[in-house]
């Protein structure tokens, strides 16, 4: 008897060795990484979404609504919603459609709209769906009939391959149902749930002039040879490959187990290069590494340099973390220094600002603090702490200032800080201590705000990675805690303040504390450590 092949939506845009291993007999069992905190605060707040604009919608919308528990056993889904399906209904909220065996798909909707002919998908996501500019075609956030819809004057669809993807899939399941809208739409509603933007998935909209649901037929069939093939034990139709992927997919520990043992050229270079590379007889680390840097490259190259890439492959043989890319390290250094590490949960907000004082006096205390919020995020408490640590800041500034002396801070990866800078600016705005955006941006674009992130990436090759935690321990750096990590301290965080029912740990607070102290005093070993002692560590060139 043929093995089974059911694939979901997000088979298309999965990487296709994922497809093979989750369709794979023998992987069954298979210890997996553990889940992303940040990801299943995601998934927790999309769940949440997700409510509210039901209950929008039920409340604005007459008509025969059927709703179906997500919590119900699958089969138990699939026949209510065929039940609905059957009688008509005008609105079927938390579909799950029967699965087309013959076309080896499963997958439901967030809900169906009753239209001419049959039945619109819509989808309810937690992402921006829309920027500023003009060309979408959308109606009002609670008109769910596509006839309505005009060409929006103030907006364009922002650029979400997977919600059309997944609308395609829907659509093709419609259509083997025999239930599909006579027009081949899908609607999608956002984070700001402001509009319902209207997909057609047969228009020429993506790159070549082909459609939505053409781009969707062809991967989904690539999608199924593959999981085919893996699931009858035939020839391996996807082989691993690190890409950007790996980072948070949960089958990374076994395919970098397969990528070391064979010491894959994907482990320095990513992406199609790494593709190329491999067509062009470049398989391993090992023949990159041997490759003469000033020469052409055997492909045409497409992210970095190719010396550089020549360069990580050496430097990895030699299992070197990090070389100077640069005859001379160097890094902005200041009269009085203040290091900056912010720790937020999700996209709930910031809820720690951490700073370590160093350097000349100025009449305050040196050292760390925190300036930080208990409550649960999200919160307004977020806004007092924010003030707190900017007026600090500040203070800090004008003291300095006022001294005659230099000034400088620093984070590691400033796109984060920044997010959270200019995101507490625009939802606690107007609030007291809360700057102008204008305030922050001077300070944003000014000397004084140094990204050691950028600095690293600009004078240093990482064969193993740019995170401060890799970097820092090269300069001298422990962390205290052996599981300090982001991911961790997500968990850490729901504990901390009794997110999922439990009384706040005040020891996981502390914990906290500590990690967020331990960060800042990571990013000031390192900056010390590239003002004279990182000229010591190889240089590329001499590899």
């Amino acid at each position: 008897m043929e093995t089974e092949v059911l694939l979901d939506a997000g088979a298309v845009s999965r990487c296709r060795r994922r497809v093979h291993l989750e369709a794979d007999p023998s992987m069954r069992g298979t210890r997996l990484a553990p889940p992303d905190p940040a990801a299943e605060q995601r998934i927790a707040d999309a769940a949440t979404h997700r409510m509210e604009i039901r209950r929008r919608l039920v409340e604005a919308i007459p008509g025969a609504w059927v709703t179906v528990p997500r919590e119900l056993p699958a089969d138990e889904r699939a026949r209510i919603t065929e039940q609905a399906l059957a009688d008509g209904a005008g609105y079927i909220w938390g579909a799950l459609l029967p699965a087309d065996r013959h076309g080896h798909r499963r997958g439901g909707a967030e809900l169906l709209v009753r239209a001419e002919g049959g039945y619109l998908p819509l989808l309810v996501v937690r992402h921006r769906i829309t920027d500023p500019g003009t060309g979408a075609v959308t109606t009002a956030p609670t008109d769910l009939d596509p006839a309505h819809a005009l060409v929006d004057e103030q907006r364009k669809v922002r650029s979400q391959a997977r919600d059309q993807l997944r609308l395609a899939h829907l659509r093709r399941m419609l259509e083997t149902l025999g239930l599909a809208a006579q027009r081949p739409l899908g609607g999608v509603i956002g984070l700001d749930a402001d509009v319902v933007l209207w997909h057609d998935l047969a228009a020429p909209t993506w790159p070549g002039g082909r459609s939505a649901l053409a781009e969707y037929d062809s991967r989904f069939a690539d999608r199924v040879a593959v999981a085919r093939a893996a699931a009858t034990g035939g020839p391996a139709l996807a082989e691993p490959s690190r890409i950007l992927e790996c980072r948070t997919c949960p089958w990374w520990p076994t395919c970098e187990a397969e990528l070391r043992a064979v010491r894959d050229v994907s482990l320095v270079v990513r992406g199609e290069d790494a593709v190329e590379l491999r067509r062009a007889g470049v398989s391993t680390v090992d023949k990159l590494a041997a490759l003469d840097p000033a020469d052409e490259p055997p492909i045409v190259w497409t992210s970095g340099t190719f010396a550089d890439a020549v360069a990580l492959a050496r430097a990895w043989l030699a299992d070197l973390t990090v070389v100077r890319r640069v005859r001379e390290v160097a890094v902005p250094r200041g009269d009085v220094e203040v290091d900056v590490d912010m720790e937020s949960f999700g996209e709930s907000g910031a809820y720690l600002w951490g700073c370590l004082l160093s350097g000349a006096d100025i009449g305050m205390t040196q050292g760390y603090r925190s300036f930080v919020t208990w409550d649960p995020l999200p919160t307004v408490d977020e806004a007092r702490s924010f003030a707190q640590f900017w007026a600090w800041l500040c203070e800090v500034r004008a003291r300095t200032a006022a001294a005659g002396l230099t000034f400088r801070a620093y984070c590691y990866n400033a796109m984060a800080e920044n997010r959270w800078l200019f995101g507490s600016v625009e939802r606690f705005g107007g609030l007291d201590g809360i700057p102008g955006k204008g305030e922050v941006q001077s300070f944003v674009d000014s000397d004084e705000w140094v990204d050691l992130f950028r600095g690293v990436s600009d004078q240093f090759l990482c064969a193993r990675g740019k995170g401060l935690k890799v970097v820092a321990p090269v300069a001298g750096f422990s962390w205290r805690d052996p599981e300090a990590s982001g991911e961790a301290s997500m968990r850490w965080y729901r504990d901390a303040v009794g997110m999922d029912g439990a009384e706040p740990d005040a020891g996981q607070r502390e914990r906290l504390l500590r990690y967020n102290e331990d960060d800042v005093r990571a990013t000031r070993v390192l900056r010390a450590w590239m003002s004279g002692p990182a000229n010591e560590i190889p240089y590329m060139g001499d590899l």
